[in-house]
């Protein structure tokens, strides 16, 4: 069983920062997208942003300009520094890795975080 480790969730006020990691095992040895997502409830799950090993980022409309994500692909580990926060980024945050396993290098596999709670309150 693969495990991403996530950590650096927490509650802040509203306009505060909070960073985001996420560490793939060194078992996932090719690492083509990395990302964040997020889930309220009764809501559905939602990408908040995604890098790719070049480093080429997409982010939801709604972080744009507040959050950064970035990766260390020496350590397979993704951040998402999140900055202004505001209550409505108030979630569950999930990283994301879509990558190949040493001993099933033919197959490209998706693996998730457990989660971290996010809370902004105002």
């Amino acid at each position: 069983q693969v495990q991403l480790v996530e950590s650096g969730g927490g509650l802040v006020q509203a306009g505060g920062s909070l960073r985001l990691s996420c560490a793939a095992p060194g078992i996932i040895v090719s690492i083509n997208v990395m990302g964040w997502y997020r889930q309220s409830p009764g809501k559905q799950r939602e990408l908040v942003a995604e890098v790719t090993r070049g480093g080429t980022t997409n982010y939801a409309g709604s972080v744009k300009g507040r959050f950064t994500i970035s990766r260390d692909n020496a350590k397979n580990t993704v951040y998402l520094q999140m900055n202004s926060l505001k209550p409505e980024d108030t979630a569950v945050y999930y990283c994301k890795v879509d990558g190949v396993r040493a001993d099933r290098p033919m197959s490209v596999d998706r693996y998730w975080g457990q989660g971290t709670q996010v809370t902004v309150f105002s």
